[in-house]
């Protein structure tokens, strides 16, 4: 069995409400849905499992994150706000050691300057950007590949 971490920050619970612009129309829960469903067809000998948890608070988001240690495979985060100046976050994300992928509904960097300074970026083994909820079913499609190719998970 493989366990991924699907952690979102700050405003990330208001989708569905937030400019459909930059954001789309579907809800978190809504997403975690689609995410799901990518996870089963992945591989069925793989047995995937996906947690999900979003807080607009960093600290709990680190707390999640520690205590996921030994117990998850791979972490993809879309860090809302907390991109650009998280730094407890990223510690957190660097004492996992385990693969991160970064995810962003909207094109961070076709946006304002300050968006597209990402604290997180150089510790994950990528960023997935611009495709609305599609970044996240490419990044769980794309981690669970990166986990099976390590040997963490059977396969």
């Amino acid at each position: 069995m493989a366990r991924i971490l699907v952690l979102n920050g700050p405003n990330l619970n208001a989708l569905g409400r937030r400019p459909a612009g930059h954001y789309g129309t579907m809800s978190l829960e809504q997403i975690n849905q689609e995410i799901s469903k990518k996870a089963a067809e992945f591989n069925p000998e793989f047995n995937l499992e996906v947690e999900f948890f979003q807080s607009n608070t960093e600290g709990e988001l680190v707390d999640r994150i520690q205590a996921g240690w030994g117990n998850i495979d791979g972490i993809i985060i879309n860090p809302g706000a907390l991109t650009h100046y998280g730094y407890s976050l990223k510690d957190a994300l660097i004492d996992a050691a385990v693969p991160v992928i970064e995810v962003h509904l909207s094109n961070i960097h076709a946006r304002e300057r300050w968006r597209s300074r990402s604290v997180i970026a150089d510790v994950a083994q990528g960023q997935i950007a611009g495709f609305g909820w599609r970044s996240y079913t490419a990044a769980i499609e794309i981690l669970a590949g990166l986990i099976q190719d390590r040997g963490t998970g059977p396969g």
